[in-house]
């Protein structure tokens, strides 16, 4: 539920918090809570994609919709914190981007934004607050437009700090393989071709700037039909 390329989320307990206050008190708490750079992986797909209309979710501080804006994309930016949601839109109107993008808060377990989309996007859509992603994943595949892309990419494992954080870190937060991402979207076979479903290793930076390598996986579907 971030939007991230640095830090990978820190885990905590599960049931502390519900999910507004938990997101709404770590961007309080942060001048700068991610890196302030689009996700890779969002930069490689989208690039070879036309711009049409996209929809960001878990924005986050809007690196993603504010660099897709910059290139021609309408986008649609969704999280769930006012705060995250607030830094974004300012981030976009010094970009001059503002007036591209659409910042809506939702949250996503109850509501995403109205319409379909050539590109879904959901970049590290993970929360130490019990979270089902796979409901949100399989929500966010109706609003793929027809020959739109659905793009899906998460940890599939934590770097080496994660597990200093003591006893927030959190065994249960869940890293799914791209195999079974698949298997949880449960799309039709029809109706959706698979573009990419593979595993990359990424350079990372801790949160004492401390380097270190961790593991994503990524998951490209068009829809067909």
């Amino acid at each position: 539920m971030h939007n991230e390329t640095d830090d990978a989320v820190v885990p905590g307990h599960r049931h502390a918090y519900d999910a507004e206050q938990y997101w709404e008190t770590r961007y309080r708490e942060a001048e700068q809570l991610w890196s302030g750079n689009p996700n890779p992986v969002l930069v490689d797909v989208a690039a070879r994609l036309e711009p049409g209309t996209a929809l960001d979710l878990g924005c986050g501080d809007g690196s993603d919709a504010i660099w897709l804006a910059g290139r021609g994309w309408q986008v649609t930016s969704a999280d769930i914190s006012a705060t995250a949601l607030a830094r974004a839109a300012d981030r976009a109107a010094t970009a001059g981007v503002g007036g591209a993008v659409d910042w809506q808060r939702h949250d996503l377990t109850r509501t995403l934004p109205d319409g379909r989309f050539d590109l879904v996007s959901a970049q590290f859509l993970h929360s130490p607050v019990a979270f089902p992603r796979e409901t949100v994943l399989r929500s966010a595949a109706e609003h793929v437009a027809p020959g739109g892309t659905l793009l899906v990419v998460g940890h599939l494992e934590l770097p080496p700090w994660a597990d200093h954080h003591g006893p927030e870190h959190d065994p249960e937060l869940y890293l799914p393989t791209p195999e079974e991402v698949l298997a949880d979207l449960d799309l039709p076979a029809a109706q959706w071709r698979t573009e990419r479903a593979d595993v990359v290793a990424r350079q990372v930076r801790g949160p004492e700037g401390q380097p270190g390598t961790t593991t994503d996986s990524i998951v490209a579907l068009v829809r067909v039909g």
